[in-house]
């Protein structure tokens, strides 16, 4: 079943409970959060402070991805924000079976993103402890770029690693960077279980039915 995650990255930053409701009403099954810390990426989002305020007023699942360096400095933090998944880039972490027990202590599922040049090898020696693999279809950062086409023989490669490791039904492909109404399907049939979606929701001109258009393209 293809899951939703719009990101609130692409929504109006000062009407934020509206962007939940849009998430909320469209039946999407996360709302994706950006945390970027402009260190690991030269950007600065949304810090524990704000989702704990979202939280307040949200049942959605919150899906947390830092784009941070030190990430295990911060999981606290997230967890007791309110977040439900939490996912970090192995390219930011030297401890990641440490960070991947820390997080799962908290009761998050666990997951870990990779960018565009960073090779699948470097996640497989941790397939068996994580929930979610997070492939970035662009170089994280800024909402709004293109998506890398190449993306799509990686979605394919780790779809395959997971079969040969059993994974399969175990680890969900989520992939986030450029994704659009007219090339979402691409991304499903490589592979993808999960696709989080920005500005190709949040820029529509009805978000709510834009939402639902996705999740057709997965039945």
């Amino acid at each position: 079943m293809l899951k939703i995650a719009p990101s609130i990255l692409s929504a109006d930053f000062s009407d934020l409970r509206s962007a939940l409701k849009i998430c909320s009403s469209g039946k999407a099954d996360y709302v994706h959060i950006d945390v970027m810390d402009n260190h690991f990426v030269p950007n600065l989002t949304i810090g524990p402070v704000v989702v704990k305020s979202l939280r307040s007023v949200s049942q959605s699942y919150f899906d947390v991805h830092l784009m941070v360096t030190n990430p295990e400095n911060i999981i606290d933090a997230f967890s007791k924000a309110g977040a439900n998944g939490i996912t970090f880039h192995i390219e930011a972490s030297e401890k990641p079976d440490e960070l991947i027990d820390k997080i799962k202590s908290k009761g998050k599922d666990v997951g870990i993103s990779v960018k565009p040049q960073t090779p699948l090898e470097t996640i497989l020696p941790f397939i068996n402890k994580i929930d979610r693999v997070l492939i970035m279809s662009v170089e994280p950062g800024f909402g709004g770029q293109k998506f890398i086409k190449s993306s799509l023989k990686k979605i394919n490669t780790l779809r395959n690693l997971l079969i040969q490791y059993n994974r399969n039904n175990k680890v969900e492909i989520e992939v986030d960077g450029g994704i659009k109404i007219e090339n979402a399907k691409s991304v499903i049939d490589a592979g993808a279980n999960a696709i989080v979606v920005g500005s190709g929701i949040f820029k529509a001109s009805d978000p709510e039915k834009q939402i639902k258009a996705f999740k057709q393209l997965g039945n």
